[in-house]
């Protein structure tokens, strides 16, 4: 099953699935996904990311591989969903695309050993962590590097573990042409070992979510832009790119906790 969040035509937010009818259904209703508001699949408290977890990015970037998982956080303010569109952070001459796998937690954990990490997996999405590298560059802590507003899209459902294969292959486009392509088999650490290491200090709630790294191929994005995540199992990940003032900026409220 395809669990997808939206806002129907009256307004109200529902929890369905996403058919491979490509149509949303809750109870005995269908939708046509062009015709709602798609949310982003989960609420959650942080998304934690890992940088290079994959050694062909690692080489891109010339940076060496980690002993162990590199971790940052993205705070809810950074979601965004399927079919939104992102305005770029002003004034900054380069924000890339990453295409991610997202593991999202299923209840409540701390201290998660590696042989138990998929008793709390809820199921799998597509993350895109935007990337500010002008301030990524001169800071430590990246808030505006990697937390600025809308810098996670996520979505555009959350799939049942059991429908991604292990081996399960990961794509970006941009304007239809593919700029990243791998398989979560590359990742270095693996899913059950980030959930392992990330709970021995940090109690993951449920709806959180672990973004586990991006192929080599990350390049800048452009006013105009339509950029495409999509992981086997899961669909594709959809969302456009306006330049720094082209769009209202204002707060959407879809994305705000307990709205």
């Amino acid at each position: 099953m395809r669990k997808v969040r939206f806002r129907d035509p009256a307004g109200s937010v529902r929890t369905g699935e996403w058919t491979d009818d490509d149509e949303l259904r809750f109870g005995e209703e269908k939708f046509d996904p062009d015709e709602v508001d798609v949310l982003p699949p989960t609420e959650p408290s942080k998304i934690v990311c890992v940088g290079l977890n994959y050694s062909a990015h690692a080489e891109e970037t010339d940076s060496e591989i980690p002993e162990r998982p590199l971790l940052f956080l993205k705070g809810p303010n950074t979601l965004a969903a399927h079919g939104d569109t992102i305005s770029l952070p002003e004034g900054k001459e380069r924000v890339d695309h990453e295409a991610e796998f997202g593991v999202v937690i299923g209840e409540q954990c701390r201290n998660v050993p590696e042989d138990r990490a998929e008793e709390v997996i809820a199921g799998y999405t597509c993350v895109n962590d935007l990337s500010n590298r002008d301030d990524q560059e001169k800071e430590q802590n990246w808030i505006r590097g990697k937390a600025f507003d809308n810098a996670a899209p996520i979505g555009p459902v959350v799939a049942d573990p059991k429908h991604v294969p292990d081996d399960a292959e990961i794509k970006l486009t941009v304007n239809g042409e593919v700029k990243q392509h791998s398989s979560i088999d590359d990742l270095i650490f693996s899913v059950p070992e980030l959930i392992s290491e990330i709970t021995k200090l940090v109690t993951l709630e449920r709806g959180d979510v672990i973004a586990t790294g991006t192929p080599s191929g990350i390049s800048p994005l452009s006013d105009g832009d339509t950029v495409a995540v999509t992981v086997e199992g899961v669909g594709t990940l959809e969302h456009d790119i306006v330049g720094a003032g082209e769009f209202s900026g204002d707060v959407d409220h879809r994305f705000m906790p307990n709205q």
